[in-house]
């Protein structure tokens, strides 16, 4: 949060999370980010839009980010979770301004990279 002469600056906890949701994306390793059953109630029940796999919390004004991910196999899990928290930490901080004390990563499963059936084949 930011003030100056005109007033308070105040970024909403959605913007955080898809500044989150797209950095921890594009991290090399990454098959998906994993929502919770507390995000698939809160987007069919109650119609809200969020972020799937990311949790944004703050503990006395401090950022806390939580991401829950799946993981292709064959990467390193530690590397791949190390690559998210910076990456993560790096472009909140750049879009946002605000430091996250904290980015928890919470690897769910490890999935299988698909590849293109044969039946697809190559268009001539």
């Amino acid at each position: 949060m930011s003030e100056d002469n005109n007033g308070i600056v105040k970024i909403a906890d959605e913007v955080i999370a898809v500044t989150a949701a797209v950095a921890a994306a594009g991290v090399e390793g990454v098959a998906s980010l994993v929502g919770g059953i507390t995000d698939n109630i809160t987007k069919n029940i109650l119609r809200m839009n969020v972020t799937k796999g990311v949790k944004i919390s703050w503990e006395d004004e401090v950022l806390i980010i939580d991401i829950y991910v799946n993981v292709y196999y064959g990467f390193r899990i530690p590397e791949v979770a190390w690559d998210i928290q910076e990456s993560v930490k790096n472009q909140v901080k750049e879009m946002t301004g605000e430091v996250a004390k904290a980015v928890n990563i919470h690897v769910q499963g490890v999935e299988m990279k698909q590849t293109p059936s044969e039946d697809e084949g190559e268009e001539f």
